[in-house]
């Protein structure tokens, strides 16, 4: 600091909008939302979620409807998630590897329609198996890791074949990164990216979640065998290390803003895209506070928002992208 008031005043350059937008440093735009969305089976159908109010499971049609909203809108990329019917769901999980799975199918609608729209795509299989996991598990409940890994190498290289552009594991079993990398590159699909879900902690702000895609209910036990502590921040770089050196081409810290502190310490060590997804409960709380009549939506969508991008976020998985879209206009 080289002045000292009166002649240096901090608050002449707010005095005017048009001033304070000279002087904003950290910019949001469309380009940097990604936006989540549920899939369900079935034609013209629409599916609100109670616990996210504003938010549906869409079936295939009218989830190509949202794509060419949100392409119109200037958002440059989707992350889908199947409501997988219970009838089809399984221990092993093995609607994940089926090709025309309620995801391929999507997949596969959306680029027709929309091809310049990126797709992002969840590697886990919650959404697929009978008892709510991310993964395999043994007589005792324990989730198994390697066995888990080689299900979810078939799951990436069914849903790169069916065109997604980015395949983002959320399991966090160990090593997966790695395997699911190099089974890409053997299948030639080298541009394909992978954004790992490195930080992605047992949380609980997931609950609306768990509704949307239908394993709530399912859930036996927790999943903090293989998701992180809430109160770990170095295990977090460790985490973020290993998928860098596996071949992840960007990582996830989750949830969101309670992790902001994550995110940061990972772009300042790394130096790497690094996307937060402000997650279902996050979502929920906003949404909650607004019909409550505490708080002005789009005043907190945009500095909900804008908090990502200072702590050094690339892009942001919201619920309220197209809202904020709109917004920014």
């Amino acid at each position: 600091m080289t002045a000292s008031f009166p002649a240096l005043r901090l608050r002449r350059t707010r005095a005017a909008d048009w001033s304070r937008r000279l002087h904003r440093e950290t910019m949001l735009t469309p380009a940097d939302l990604i936006w989540p969305l549920f899939i369900a089976e079935g034609e013209g159908a629409e599916e609100p979620i109670a616990s996210l109010p504003g938010v549906s499971r869409w079936s295939v049609d009218l989830i190509v409807a949202r794509a060419k909203e949100a392409h119109a809108l200037g958002i440059p990329c989707l992350a889908l998630f199947p409501n997988t019917p219970g009838a089809l769901r399984s221990d092993d999980g093995r609607e994940a590897l089926n090709p025309d799975n309620l995801m391929c199918r999507a997949i596969r609608a959306i680029k027709q329609a929309v091809p310049d729209i990126g797709i992002l795509t969840d590697v886990a299989l919650d959404p697929y198996t009978a008892h709510g996991h991310d993964g395999l598990v043994d007589g005792r409940g324990y989730v198994l890791n390697d066995a888990t890994v080689e299900v979810l190498v078939g799951q990436a290289l069914n849903q790169a074949a069916a065109g997604a552009d980015i395949v983002a594991p959320s399991d966090m079993m160990d090593g997966r990164i790695g395997t699911i990398r190099a089974a890409l590159e053997g299948a030639g699909h080298h541009n394909v990216q992978i954004m790992a879900y490195a930080a992605k902690y047992a949380s609980a702000f997931y609950g609306p979640f768990r509704d949307a895609v239908g394993s709530r209910g399912l859930l036996k036990g927790d999943k903090k065998t293989y998701q992180m502590d809430y109160g770990n921040a170095e295990e977090a770089l460790r985490e973020v290390a290993l998928d860098l050196a596996e071949g992840a081409d960007s990582v996830m810290v989750k949830p969101g803003l309670p992790y902001l502190d994550i995110a940061r310490r990972v772009k300042e060590r790394f130096e790497v895209p690094v996307f937060a997804y402000q997650v279902s409960g996050e979502y929920a709380m906003i949404e909650t506070a607004v019909a409550a009549g505490a708080a002005d939506r789009d005043a907190m969508v945009l500095e909900t928002l804008s908090a990502f991008k200072r702590a050094g976020c690339s892009g942001v998985l919201t619920y309220h992208a197209v809202h904020a879209a709109r917004l920014l206009g």
